[in-house]
C-alpha cells in the first residue's frame, strides 16, 4: 500500500517493523515559516528504512512514513501529553530541534487548530494502517510483534546527559510486551561486546510502543532507539556509514529473527 502519507509492505510473519521518523518530506506551504536550519531536518531517524530493509526479506510487514517529524511526530500521542514528565520533550507538532533552539520563524508556529488539522491529515491515517496490520497479522497467527524502530544522535544535551549507548531497547518498563521476549531481546545484545546497550534507561518507548504493546491481548510491542554512531557519521552533514552498517546489521538481524521465531508460550 502506498500513500501520500507512508508506504505499507504487508509481510506473512508475526511482526510489523514501523519507522516512524524516517519521513523527511516538508510541505510546501510550511516551508517559509520555518527557519532556514529547519529544511535539513536534522532530527530525522536517518536510513532507518535502508537499515531494516531485510525484514521484508524475511516476511516481516514495514510502515514507513513520508513527511519529516517537523510536520507532525508519529511517535507522540495525539494530545499533546509528555512522554517524559519532568524532562525536555519535544511536541505532537514540534517547535524545538532537539538542540532546544526554535524551529519556527518569530511568530509562526502552529496554532492548535492547525495541529489538529495535521494530526487529521498525517498523524490517523499512519495510526491507523498500523492498527489495521497488527490486527491482520494477529488474527493470522494468534499473536503479534510490534518492532518500532528509531535513532538518534549519540550526545543532545538538551534531551538527555551524556552519551547514548549505541542500542536503547525500551519496554515501557516492562508494560508492552511479555517479560521473555524481551529477555530474549536483551540476551542478544548481552551476547555481542561491540555495542553498548541499556533497557528501559533514557528511552522505555514512545506512544506507539506504549499505546499499542498490550501483552495480554497478543500484541507486544519494543522500541528500539538507536545512537547514529552505531550505523552512520554524526556529523552533518547526514551519511551513510558502509562500515559501520555492514557491522551492526548482522545483530539486528538476530534480533528481527529472535523477534520472528518468539511465541507466547516460550514466556
Amino acid at each position: 500500500m502506498d500513500t501520500e502519507v507512508f508506504r505499507l509492505t504487508p509481510g506473512t510473519r508475526p511482526l510489523l517493523v514501523s519507522l516512524p521518523h524516517v519521513g523527511t518530506l516538508i510541505p510546501d506551504g510550511l516551508r517559509p515559516r520555518l527557519v532556514e536550519r529547519a529544511l535539513a531536518v536534522e532530527d530525522t531517524d536517518w536510513f532507518l528504512d535502508r537499515l531494516y530493509a531485510f525484514c521484508a526479506e524475511l516476511g516481516a510487514s514495514l510502515l514507513v512514513p513520508r513527511h519529516s517529524r517537523f510536520v507532525v511526530d508519529l511517535n507522540r500521542p495525539s494530545d499533546n501529553q509528555p512522554m517524559y514528565p519532568g524532562a525536555n520533550n519535544t511536541e505532537l507538532c514540534p517547535t524545538r530541534f532537539f538542540t532546544g533552539d526554535p524551529i519556527y520563524r518569530d511568530g509562526q508556529a502552529p496554532a492548535d487548530a492547525e495541529v489538529r488539522e495535521r494530526v487529521a491529515r498525517y498523524w490517523q491515517p499512519y495510526h491507523d494502517a498500523l492498527a489495521a496490520e497488527l490486527a491482520r497479522l494477529k488474527a493470522a497467527h494468534g499473536h503479534v510483534v510490534l518492532f518500532d524502530g528509531h535513532s538518534i544522535k549519540s550526545e543532545l544535551p538538551w534531551l538527555f546527559e551524556g552519551t547514548l549507548p549505541n542500542l536503547n531497547l525500551g519496554t515501557a518498563s516492562g508494560a508492552s510486551c511479555a517479560p521473555g521476549l524481551a529477555a530474549r531481546v536483551a540476551a542478544v545484545f548481552a551476547a555481542q561486546a561491540d555495542y553498548s546497550h541499556v533497557v528501559d534507561g533514557r528511552f522505555k518507548g514512545g506512544t506507539i510502543t506504549r499505546h499499542y504493546g498490550r501483552p495480554a491481548d497478543g500484541v507486544h510491542a519494543l522500541q528500539l532507539e538507536m545512537a547514529w554512531r552505531t550505523y552512520m557519521d554524526e556529523t552533518p552533514p547526514a551519511r551513510w556509514h558502509d562500515q559501520r552498517a555492514a557491522a551492526v546489521t548482522p545483530l539486528l538481524r538476530r534480533m528481527v529473527q529472535t523477534l520472528l521465531d518468539w511465541k507466547p508460550a516460550d514466556g
